[in-house]
């Protein structure tokens, strides 16, 4: 995976993430004086246009980085951070879905519906995308150091 890869899909990570969550706690946890208010924050329509505005440069590095990185290392004998990786995957490929199926979708049920999706989808990958990031650190300090990645038990081959 090259540099700019990595730079790109974390830098959009952390716009979408926290758009989408200051969004959110805009949208149902903060509450208006005003009774003929349609939003509860001045800064919530931005929040919202960020958010869907870097959400498809983020579904595009994600598809770079599939092929990159992903597809490698799932195809690969190392089993260190492969689950934080599929639940990142699965979390991201539902996100994307619900994000997209809140914007085509028309009546108030479905909205409803793939909102609470996106909202759980979007949660479950930005904390296993975290945990992933962690995992890798660790084991790229590891290795640096010169020890080994994997203990003896793991590293032996049925």
């Amino acid at each position: 995976m090259m540099w700019w890869e990595r730079w790109a899909f974390n830098a959009l990570h952390a716009v979408v993430s926290m758009t989408g969550f200051v969004y959110l706690y805009m949208e149902y946890v903060l509450a208006t004086d005003d009774p003929f208010a349609i939003i509860n924050h001045p800064w919530q329509p931005a929040m919202l246009s960020i958010h869907i505005v870097a959400a498809p440069a983020f579904i595009a590095v994600f598809g770079i980085l599939f092929r990159a990185h992903s597809l490698r290392k799932l195809r690969s004998d190392n089993p260190v951070n492969r689950r934080s990786g599929w639940t990142s995957i699965i979390g991201f490929s539902a996100m994307a879905m619900s994000g997209y199926c809140i914007q085509i979708a028309t009546t108030p049920t479905l909205i409803t519906f793939f909102t609470w999706l996106h909202i759980a989808a979007g949660t479950l990958f930005a904390l296993s995308y975290g945990v992933h990031l962690v995992i890798g650190w660790r084991f790229k300090g590891r290795t640096a150091r010169g020890r080994p990645a994997l203990p003896d038990a793991a590293r032996l081959t049925p």
